[in-house]
């Protein structure tokens, strides 16, 4: 009986250890409340010196060129970030997301090589 008191008081404990590492991270997948950030953006995406359309930015990251992002904008970092590191690492992209968190002052990721 002990050993399953231990062993519930130790998942207890790194559920909350969990809980308080995500919420200082920026990804925030584990987070009691994810979906606390709301974003505004637009991918900007320039091969070559021509730029891309939406349509064709989200063929390229399967993911809207423009919207919303009810989850933490590093998730829309992420798509970029895995497919320029794979996929598109020799298209030699120059990729800027323009964006705005809970209506704050905006904001310019751009992809750093």
């Amino acid at each position: 009986m002990k050993f399953r008191y231990a062993l519930g008081i130790i998942f207890l404990l790194l559920q909350i250890g969990s809980i308080i590492y995500a919420r200082f991270i920026p990804e925030r997948f584990f987070c009691w409340a994810p979906y606390d950030e709301h974003s505004n953006y637009e991918i900007v995406v320039e091969i070559d010196g021509e730029s891309l359309s939406h349509y064709e930015i989200k063929q390229r990251y399967h993911y809207a060129a423009l919207g919303w992002e009810t989850r933490a904008i590093h998730n829309v970092f992420n798509y970029i970030q895995q497919y320029e590191t794979t996929y598109g690492i020799d298209d030699q992209a120059d990729v800027r997301v323009i964006y705005t968190t809970n209506g704050h002052q905006e904001k310019i990721w751009r992809l750093t090589r």
